[in-house]
């Protein structure tokens, strides 16, 4: 509870800061998307040996795959709902959960999107967090990692690792690296469209 009491504080203060000084940040944000990615490797390398990532089978090399095909289907039918841009949707549902990257990466062309993709991945990833332990009741605890998109590998993965065990964990780990590898490369190319049209 302290960490969503955390975002949220920090996300008035950066509205507040940016209504009334309106600082210049330049490409800041590219720097420290490069350092949590740097950052995100020297986790796996100290966490899980490589013997251990090619025991946990197909599933988990498959299942980000699915994740990412389910989350930009999501942001279609939400673009047709809402009635905003489809390629806005697409960038928005692309991000997979990773608010701190789909939030710049959209600001750039269009703060009011950015926004949006902000909280709409943050709140993917605080319903995984409140979620998961229910879902997996009901569904396979390896299918259920799903929701928690790009945020299985960091944030949810305490939570995966406490309701799902530790196998189910590494599932999530490489789903989560996974598809850290691929949003990244993913937003721009949509972008490329949404910010021209």
């Amino acid at each position: 509870m302290r960490f969503l009491y955390l975002v949220l504080t920090s996300l008035t203060a950066g509205i507040l800061v940016g209504r009334f000084l309106s600082p210049n940040f330049g490409n800041a944000y590219e720097i420290m998307l490069y350092l949590l990615i740097f950052l995100i490797g020297i986790d796996i390398g100290l966490n899980f040996e490589r013997n251990e990532v090619m025991k946990v089978g197909r599933k988990a090399f498959v299942l980000p795959f699915l994740t990412l095909i389910g989350s930009i289907l999501g942001g279609l039918i939400a673009s047709l709902l809402l009635g905003i841009g489809l390629w806005w949707g697409l960038a928005i549902g692309a991000g997979c959960g990773w608010y701190s990257l789909t939030g710049p990466l959209l600001a750039h062309c269009s703060p009011v999107y950015g926004a949006v993709g902000f909280l709409g991945n943050l709140i993917r990833e605080i319903l995984t967090i409140v979620l998961y332990p229910l879902a997996i009741k009901w569904l396979d605890p390896k299918k259920a990692i799903a929701a928690g998109g790009a945020t299985t590998m960091d944030t949810t993965l305490p939570i995966i690792r406490k309701f799902g065990g530790r196998e189910v964990a590494l599932v999530a780990f490489v789903h989560g690296f996974v598809l850290s590898t691929l949003v990244p490369f993913l937003i721009p190319l949509i972008l490329t469209f949404s910010c021209t049209s």
